[in-house]
């Protein structure tokens, strides 16, 4: 009896798990039916969405099209309206800028040049696109009397900024240099020196002039501004050096009271200090002063002065005018003032030449300052000039070569007149006290001791230890 009832208990549990899994498998059939039904729904869904795209593509596709052509046109549009606007602009250049370009650039540069700009492109359109067209003729006109108000702007500016330079302004600027060589190889400069600087134009008129400058030379005008610039300039050199030599002749009249021949280095100014002798680079003459003549004393600082204004010019040139313009225009600028110099130096030769004519052999004492002084500075010139044409260069090494050809006949025929003097053996003072023809002999000798490397080089330089056989130096050394 246990055993029947222990199978029918089995029996009916496993009655009951049947049921059970019975009942989960219709739940996941009646889940999967659900699931279809879903699915079907879902694919008519899609598809009636795939469908509606489909329209919607077909519908859309040709209006994106559309609106992508217009707005080719739109901007095919603007660009038609703003070339347009372009080229109106153009015709409208002449009515634009006539007034002010009738009025000058004097104070309002910038704006002149900003108009001239306008006619210039202008003038190119016209040309390149429609170059029988009046406008064509008007903008040609406006912008040519626009470059010659340009360029009389400039030599307006010119005119009134270019003003000498003051004497004593320059007699300062030597007196640097002559520091400046005499500190060179020092540690050091001396403290609390001012330096002092040549202003050839204010630093407005200076920034003006390099604007018209540019502009002219980019429009291919710059042929009558160089012509101008030199010619101004030029005059400006040449004042100043001149001034400098009034300024020395009035210090020494006033310095020496009634003696004109008192030399250029004790010449005092209120309140400028002149420079100091030295041995390789002087712009004075050392010595005693009472030997020299106020000319040659200025004629000798404006050797110097020469120099330093030459390599001012070059300087301001150089801001103003365009590189390929350099070496003609300062050329040309600085002509008068090295004809003036060299003018000068032949009057010191061509007065010592008749002097000699005269047998008036001291003459020489006249040259030989000049010469040492030129040949000392004949590096500075080599190199303030090393751009300048050739006969430009020669300039000065021909007076240094007419000055030393004139010194050495002077001391030839001072040697000859003392060989060949007929009271040599004759007259002799009765007293026993020295021939005159001796003691002006050794007097002329000890005033040539100054410049006994001057003379030297010049008689070396006219090979007359060959030629003339002068017995001079055994009787400086015997002096000396």
């Amino acid at each position: 009896m246990p055993a029947e009832e222990t199978v029918s208990a089995r029996k009916r549990d496993i009655e009951e798990k049947l049921n059970q899994e019975q009942h989960v498998l219709n739940f996941i059939r009646e889940s999967l039916d659900k699931s279809e039904q879903q699915t079907a729904s879902m694919v008519g869904i899609l598809s009636s969405f795939e469908c509606r795209l489909a329209r919607l593509e077909d519908a859309i596709v040709p209006v994106y099209r559309q609106t992508e052509t217009l707005q080719r046109l739109q901007e095919n549009v603007e660009r038609t309206l703003g070339a347009l606007h372009h080229v109106i602009g153009y015709y409208s250049v002449a009515r634009d800028t006539q007034r002010v370009v009738k009025e000058g650039p004097a104070g309002r540069l910038e704006e002149y040049l900003e108009c001239m700009a306008r006619i210039q492109n202008a003038v190119e359109y016209f040309t390149e696109n429609n170059p029988d067209s009046p406008e064509l003729n008007t903008v040609k006109s406006l912008f040519e009397n626009g470059k010659e108000w340009l360029e009389g702007e400039a030599r307006t500016l010119l005119q009134r900024h270019s003003k000498a330079v003051p004497p004593v302004l320059l007699l300062d600027a030597l007196a640097q240099d002559e520091d400046e060589a005499a500190q060179e190889g020092e540690a050091c400069a001396t403290e609390g020196t001012a330096d002092v600087h040549i202003q050839q134009l204010p630093e407005r008129a200076l920034a003006d002039l390099v604007r018209i400058s540019h502009w002219l030379v980019e429009s291919g005008r710059s042929h009558d501004l160089m012509t101008v610039y030199y010619q101004l300039r030029s005059g400006q050199m040449l004042r100043s050096l001149q001034g400098l030599k009034e300024h020395l002749r009035r210090s020494h009249h006033a310095a020496a009271g009634h003696s004109p021949a008192v030399g250029a280095r004790r010449t005092n100014t209120p309140t400028k200090r002149l420079p100091a002798s030295t041995g390789k680079r002087t712009a004075y003459i050392p010595g005693s002063v009472e030997a020299w003549d106020v000319e040659i004393d200025a004629y000798i600082l404006c050797v110097s002065a020469f120099v330093k204004l030459a390599h001012s010019e070059y300087q301001l040139l150089t801001q103003i005018i365009p590189d390929f313009h350099h070496k003609k225009t300062f050329d040309s600028l600085i002509q008068e003032s090295l004809d003036s110099l060299v003018a000068e130096g032949d009057g010191v030769v061509a007065a010592a030449r008749r002097a000699v004519m005269r047998h008036d052999y001291s003459a020489v004492l006249s040259v030989l300052p000049v010469l040492r002084h030129l040949k000392a500075c004949k590096p500075q010139f080599d190199i303030v000039l090393q751009g300048t044409a050739a006969p430009t260069k020669n300039k000065l090494p021909t007076l240094i070569s007419a000055m030393e050809t004139t010194g050495a006949k002077a001391l030839e025929e001072f040697a000859d007149s003392i060989k060949n003097d007929p009271d040599k053996e004759y007259n002799m003072p009765k007293d026993g006290t020295v021939h005159e023809l001796t003691s002006n002999a050794i007097l002329f000798l000890q005033q040539l001791l100054d410049f006994q490397e001057t003379a030297a080089a010049m008689l070396a330089s006219q090979v007359l230890g060959d030629t003339y056989n002068i017995p001079w130096s055994p009787v400086v050394s015997s002096e000396g």
